[in-house]
């Protein structure tokens, strides 16, 4: 492996963080324009939620896979493919005609999205090969990817309001382009020297797993509950006796790797139901324009901006435990503050709820990525990072799913801006005890006793 000069190295990274950033902005920006998007293809809120977990159901199903296949056919081969197919599916989404089109593309988008985020730690990890450089800038990469699904709601809510719902997912483009260009010219080559086997009924088994439970949440299909609860079992079963498994289930002995995994879960389901309630509320019950609701948002954005990089040293300095305390705390209060919340609650109640939540995510973000890598071995760099961005993809389909179909079984009946509020308040609480459970499982799973646990590996060092 030829050693990049430190300038090349930055230039890389930057190169990841860039296409990074339209994958995170996916996650969020739609949010923003779901009252939009529902009045303009007369969708109702189940068929929106659609809209926004099928990009995060596929994206979460495939991105182990798209990990080993950068491994075994070369990472920045892959990484270019996914660029092309996101930037394609984002120009789709674009002119989507009916919301069946328009879920459709967001899995066209999903497929290109599943070959970027692995894909970027795996050559971030190889290029930068010091340990506490690797850590700084794994860092780093966490904290744009908290940074862009903090800043979707200001960018959706601004485009949204002056020029249209669609240009959310044109934006995608020109900077998809660009991606492609630069990775062409600077990022290089790499594979694993072992790539692994593609494990075909693992990745069957974990599409039909997250499928069904999205589906029983969001339609409240008990035999869709019954066929995801039956994938897990032939997940369990299956998987262990796999010469090459897609989820080596003994890596869940470790607690550090089991935590971070758990932590992702919690912290980006609090994050995507937190998003979605907020649109809800100040667009429909506030009467806000998307504008000045994503706007609102702009305390969460700009603390992530400034807290995640710094968590991210502070991880490479400290270890994962005090930003994952801290982070546990902030969300926790957020969704205390919120979950009294009426029609008139006063904005400066809820934008302390938003720094609250800003603070608790910008700092639990960057130790999930660290902790999750360093409990998987060097040569499976890819496969690393793709447990650590399906955990998180995986925690935000579980928050548009479940405070989706909390609030839409709370309305009894009632319109939106009448009923919100108060179906929202188990929702709130919901993800008060998302931060309450990272808090205790960051304690525990963070300590010495945990790190003695550690399989008998080379792994990546954080």
């Amino acid at each position: 492996m030829v050693v990049q000069s430190r300038g090349r190295r930055l230039l890389i990274l930057g190169i990841c963080c860039l296409s990074l950033l339209i994958v995170g902005l996916d996650n969020t920006i739609v949010n923003i324009a779901v009252p939009a998007i529902g009045r303009d293809l007369d969708a109702p809120l189940s068929g929106l939620q659609w809209a926004i977990d099928a990009y995060t159901l596929v994206l979460a199903s495939l991105l182990i896979l798209g990990g080993s296949t950068a491994d075994r056919l070369g990472r920045r081969r892959v990484f270019q493919t996914g660029l092309v197919a996101f930037s394609i599916g984002s120009l789709l989404c674009g002119i989507a005609p009916t919301l069946g089109w328009l879920i459709a593309f967001r899995v066209v988008q999903a497929i290109g999205g599943s070959m970027l985020n692995p894909v970027a730690m795996s050559i971030i990890t190889n290029v930068f090969t010091d340990r506490r450089e690797r850590a700084r800038a794994i860092g780093v990469w966490a904290g744009v990817v908290g940074i862009s699904m903090a800043l979707g709601p200001v960018v959706g809510g601004l485009l949204v309001q002056t020029v249209g719902w669609r240009t959310i997912f044109w934006i995608n483009v020109p900077i998809g382009i660009a991606a492609i260009v630069l990775s062409a010219l600077f990022v290089p080559e790499s594979r694993a020297p072992r790539p692994r086997r593609v494990d075909v009924p693992g990745q069957i088994i974990v599409l039909v797993l997250l499928a069904s439970a999205t589906f029983a949440i969001i339609e409240h299909q008990p035999l869709a509950g019954l066929v995801a609860l039956l994938a897990l079992v032939a997940l369990l079963l299956v998987e262990p006796r796999r010469p090459e498994p897609l989820v080596d289930i003994t890596l869940f002995r470790s607690p550090p790797f089991a935590g971070a995994t758990a932590i992702a879960v919690a912290a980006f389901g609090a994050l995507a139901g937190f998003l979605l309630l907020n649109t809800l509320y100040l667009q429909d019950v506030r009467g806000l324009s998307p504008l000045r609701a994503g706007l609102l948002t702009l305390p969460i954005a700009a603390i992530t901006v400034v807290l995640g990089p710094l968590s991210g040293r502070l991880v490479g300095s400290r270890g994962p435990r005090p930003s994952l305390l801290v982070g546990g705390a902030g969300i926790l209060a957020s969704g205390v503050l919120l979950s009294g919340l009426t029609a008139d609650t006063p904005l400066p109640w809820i934008l302390a709820a938003y720094v609250a939540f800003g603070i608790g995510f910008a700092m639990v973000n960057p130790p999930i990525t660290v902790t999750a890598v360093s409990g998987l071995p060097v040569a499976q760099a890819g496969v690393a990072a793709a447990f650590a961005s399906t955990s998180r993809q995986f925690g935000s389909v579980l928050g548009i799913a479940v405070l989706g179909a909390v609030v839409t079984a709370g309305l009894h009946g009632r319109t939106m801006s009448a009923g919100f509020s108060p179906a929202s308040h188990t929702g709130w609480w919901i993800i008060a005890g998302c931060g309450a459970a990272i808090l205790v499982i960051g304690t525990l799973t963070t300590g010495t006793w945990a790190k003695s646990r550690q399989p008998d590996a080379e792994l990546v060092d954080a």
